[in-house]
């Protein structure tokens, strides 16, 4: 019979965190001793003496290490009172932290591979989005770390949202959506430099391995016309792989639900779970992502517009709520975070009527004229000079380039205008912008703090301006480019009353100030 944890104290007794603490944290060699048995592999067992001093050195550390964390572990508690979670640390210095429960907004569960071995869960409280406000318990007992997220969660209302609180939860089948995303050749890029870079760091060079010069023997034996597409095929392959894989071990067994009329919950992951909490005041609204590949896929993400998630680091890793799905279950994830239906404007030329306000045609112009003074002029320069200089054969290569990359520009350029639009829905402000990622935002009226207006001197010249509204959730503002300069103040004092009016038309209609 598995023996019953104790309820959480409410009487003021501090706790510590389990002794299987120590067991998490001794194992951090583990790493760069399994890159100097790779390295040990891949050099035939030829380790340099350097690597030998390493291993020492790692010998020497994890006993310190190791008995520096035992203390810390001896020093470290926590309790539950009636108003507050307190987290007392320290050696020579002790340091008492205090977060009233009234002000925790977010109760994240995070187990690695290993906490799940040692049954155990890290927990973390937040309160302010700038990471201030966080309290962290490195590892408790599973059930132990559920009871206290329900103690510190439990002046949240409760009750029940809608006859389904569930949004969303995972299915294999979005596994498809996963070769789609940045990963697929930035993944394998990724890879490819750490691994260079560890072997690097232990005296071995990559390039010197037996494996990787027959490797490049063999390519300068064939063909480029076969091996460089061949080349592209195995990297895509890796990539497409290795984006499945990271997909599964990130959102495999998500859940997205209300656990109750306050909070919004995500679970996720494989081997390493993770649980984010979003208190509903906190929630001012939501993202939906279409990278250009997964938009062709007929995919879409959503993430949420949220306070006390951490810092911008820590707020992109804890604010999706979808992962790549398909974009009907976005666009209804979306309105259930929302708790109203999603503005999902379609676009113009679709043979339904835009309702988002569309920007002025110098917004297509500006457009179309940076991308051929930044993509097509400085390439067909550089290869016209280098083709007058030293080979004339690349003459006719600029030409091309010149011609391809043009009509590139003019494509881009025009989607780009056609996914441009803001507008009011309800009580939400929209914004969609981009063309490689096409994001459309509803974010709550209410959230605005304050406006930005900037523009450059060519935007003035063409009557274009940029709006952009900053508000205390997510990474703190978003722009709304390219506005037409004379309706600007008036979108941004519709959309926020009580900010710009001072700026705007007196009562006189003497003109603006």
């Amino acid at each position: 019979m598995t023996p019953t944890t104790p309820p959480l104290p409410q009487d003021g007794g501090w706790r510590r965190t389990h002794p299987r603490t120590l067991l998490v944290h001794a194992t951090w060699p583990l790493p760069p001793l399994a890159s100097l048995t790779a390295a040990a592999v891949a050099t035939g067992g030829r380790i340099p003496p350097g690597t030998w001093i390493t291993l020492a050195t790692l010998t020497m550390s994890f006993a310190v290490v190791t008995a520096v964390g035992a203390v810390r572990w001896a020093r470290t508690e926590f309790r539950v009172t009636g108003a507050a979670l307190e987290v007392r640390t320290g050696v020579l210095t002790r340091r008492l932290r205090t977060v009233p429960l009234d002000r925790i907004r977010t109760v994240d569960l995070t187990a690695t591979p290993l906490h799940r071995v040692l049954r155990l869960t890290a927990l973390r409280a937040g309160t302010a989005g700038d990471g201030s406000g966080v309290l962290a318990l490195d590892a408790l007992p599973v059930a132990e770390a559920g009871r206290l997220r329900g103690a510190l969660l439990a002046r949240a209302a409760s009750g029940a949202v809608t006859d389904d609180p569930v949004l969303a939860h995972f299915s294999p089948r979005w596994l498809r959506y996963a070769p789609l995303t940045f990963w697929v050749v930035g993944g394998v890029l990724i890879a490819a430099g750490t691994v260079h870079r560890v072997l690097h760091g232990m005296g071995v060079d990559f390039w010197e391995l037996g494996f990787v010069r027959r490797a490049f023997a063999a390519f300068g034996t064939v063909s480029p016309w076969l091996t460089v597409p061949a080349a592209l095929l195995v990297l895509l392959a890796a990539g497409a792989v290795g984006a499945v894989a990271l997909y599964a071990e990130n959102w495999w067994h998500h859940r997205l639900e209300w656990a109750d009329a306050s909070t919004l919950r995500v679970r996720r992951g494989l081997f390493t779970t993770r649980t984010v909490t979003v208190d509903r005041a906190r929630l001012r609204g939501v993202l939906l992502r279409e990278p250009l590949l997964l938009r062709a896929g007929g995919g879409a993400a959503v993430r949420a517009v949220a306070g006390g998630l951490g810092d911008r680091d820590e707020n992109r890793a804890r604010s999706g709520l979808l992962p790549p799905a398909p974009r009907a279950l976005a666009v209804r994830v979306a309105g259930g975070a929302l708790r109203a239906p999603f503005p999902d404007p379609p676009l113009p030329g679709r043979g339904v009527p835009a309702t988002l306000v569309r920007h002025p045609r110098a917004a297509l112009r500006r457009r179309r004229l940076r991308g051929l003074l930044w993509v097509t002029l400085p390439g067909t320069a550089l290869s016209a000079g280098c083709g007058v200089a030293f080979a004339p054969v690349l003459l006719p290569w600029a030409g091309a380039y010149a011609v391809v990359s043009a009509g590139v520009v003019w494509w881009a350029a025009r989607a780009a205008y056609r996914a441009l639009g803001h507008g009011l829905c309800g009580g939400h402000l929209v914004v969609r912008s981009g063309v490689f990622s096409r994001d459309t935002l509803a974010l709550e009226r209410s959230a605005v703090a304050a406006w930005t207006f900037s523009s450059t001197p060519f935007g003035r010249r063409a009557g274009l301006v940029t709006l952009t509204a900053a508000f205390a959730a997510g990474e703190g503002r978003h722009r709304i480019p390219d506005l037409a300069a004379a309706r600007a103040p008036g979108f941004a004092a519709a959309t926020a009353p009580g900010i710009v009016e001072e700026f705007l038309v007196g009562a006189d209609g003497g003109g603006r100030r």
